[in-house]
């Protein structure tokens, strides 16, 4: 990680260097790190993040896959009263590490994944699964999720403690945030006073409809869409108006 902060600074360095001897502006830098700044073998230098990144983007889902986790799990949960593994939890940890919220951008997430129950009869939220359904690695984007519940008439089931709306299709478990809990993360995300939040991504949305519900949260917010080195879509982002 030590390298990884010189890198910052170089890049900083190279910025002010650049605007100083040209007509342009300085380059906003970001990163996109993950859900907490801990890691497993080491942790990401906040001082760094603070002295040379204008923010970051924190990732706030994949907390569970079905890949490789054996159970059901809430992979964006804002919550998790026995797991570190939330949001909360990482916006928190970023905080008290001493990064300013107004340097943390969280992540949406406009997909969920789909687990193979190993008991239909069990479909609670870390009930046993065997691995992904549907999708070769279970993930599913909203559009696809929506059209999949109205195929099968399946019933949207919402866990308060998690903040996750899931549903399922005989042995089919499927996690994802919707409209209301769109609603519900950029209300943390104003009352933690975070920069923003930006959204991963736009082309997964259904006819706007999770971007939209994110925006009526926002009155005073400016809106950026930044290239995607994937694909020509972009992400959605939305900052303070200043």
């Amino acid at each position: 990680m030590t390298n990884m902060g010189l890198l910052f600074q170089e890049w900083q360095d190279s910025v002010n260097s650049e605007a100083k001897n040209s007509s342009q502006q300085e380059l906003i830098l970001t990163a996109a790190v993950q859900y907490s700044p801990d890691v497993e073998s080491a942790s990401f230098l906040v001082d760094s993040i603070r002295s040379y990144l204008n923010w970051v983007h924190v990732m706030a889902y994949d907390y569970y896959m079905p890949e490789w986790s054996e159970i059901t799990g809430a992979h964006a949960a804002l919550y998790d009263p026995s797991s570190q593994f939330n949001t909360d939890y990482g916006i928190g940890a970023w905080i008290g590490r001493g990064l300013s919220a107004s340097q943390l951008v969280l992540g949406l997430p406009f997909y969920g994944y789909a687990w193979t129950l190993k008991n239909p009869n069990y479909s609670a939220i870390g009930t046993p699964a065997t691995g992904p359904a549907i999708t070769d690695d279970g993930s599913m984007n909203y559009k696809d999720i929506k059209g999949y519940i109205q195929r099968y008439g399946a019933t949207v089931m919402y866990n308060a403690t998690y903040v996750v709306q899931y549903c399922i299709v005989g042995s089919t478990w499927i996690g994802f945030d919707d409209v209301e809990v769109v609603k519900i993360k950029v209300s943390f995300v104003k009352e933690m006073k975070l920069l923003g939040y930006f959204v991963w991504q736009v082309p997964y949305d259904d006819n706007w409809e999770l971007s939209r519900a994110g925006m009526r949260c926002c009155t005073h917010f400016i809106y950026l869409i930044l290239p995607d080195l994937h694909n020509t879509s972009g992400t959605l982002i939305q900052l303070p108006a200043f």
